[in-house]
């Protein structure tokens, strides 16, 4: 009995022991909470978005704001087409028609007709009433341009757009600009002082090379020789 009690101690001392350094660890581990388990190991979680990304649609345009078919501005434009065309084209608001109508009666808008007065102004300072010639073109209702051929080139015209009474009388609403065509055919001015230059150029740069210094003296002692008119009267001062 006597050997039986230290063999007891030393066993108490030994579980005491495992129990104060094992317990503590024990204890931590159940605390943590098991994390999922991953099943491929060293590969992160790809979602199916990922794997093939959705296609989106592209945000939908705005729409283009569009050109205003009016301004509100009473204006008549007169273009050249060519030699022989022109064109115009104009805005008359509604309260130019309502200032036609006090100036006129009631009801003169709707018994009236447009018309274009197209006027040859070539030679002139045009004021309405010295024209050369004019001619008169009829228009449809609601129409806010026309193009119209005079066959005449080389000449200067301006528009007058109106309203035109059953009796013939023609009452101007709006003035354009004055245009001129352009001619239809070559020139018949010859400029053979230029061709004469040029002729002159072309020796002196096969002669001596264009970057000669004999071409400044070369040209000093032609001067004398140059047909008139062909320097400006300040070259012709400091030549003479």
């Amino acid at each position: 009995m006597s050997a039986f009690i230290p063999w007891l101690l030393g066993a108490l001392i030994v579980i005491l022991l495992v129990a104060f350094f094992v317990w503590p660890g024990l204890h931590k581990q159940k605390q943590q909470k098991p994390g999922p388990v991953s099943k491929t190991p060293g590969f992160k979680h790809e979602t199916a978005g990922e794997l093939c990304p959705l296609v989106t649609e592209p945000p939908a345009r705005e729409p283009l704001p569009e050109l205003p078919h009016a301004y509100g501005i009473n204006r008549l434009v007169l273009l050249v087409r060519d030699p022989n065309w022109l064109y115009a084209y104009w805005e008359i608001t509604a309260t130019k028609q309502d200032e036609f109508e006090a100036a006129h009666g009631v009801g003169a808008w709707s018994n009236t007709r447009p018309v274009l007065r197209v006027y040859d102004v070539t030679g002139t300072h045009f004021n309405g009433h010295n024209a050369n010639s004019f001619v008169d073109i009829n228009l449809p209702d609601f129409t806010d341009n026309w193009h119209f051929d005079l066959a005449k080139p080389d000449r200067s015209f301006c528009v007058d757009l109106g309203r035109m009474f059953p009796d013939g009388k023609f009452i101007t609403i709006l003035r354009s600009n004055v245009v001129s065509t352009p001619r239809a055919s070559l020139s018949n001015s010859l400029d053979e002082e230029w061709m004469w230059i040029e002729g002159l150029y072309r020796t002196i740069r096969y002669q001596m090379g264009v970057s000669s210094p004999v071409i400044i003296e070369d040209i000093n002692q032609r001067m004398g020789a140059l047909p008139l008119g062909i320097s400006s009267p300040g070259r012709r001062e400091n030549y003479h």
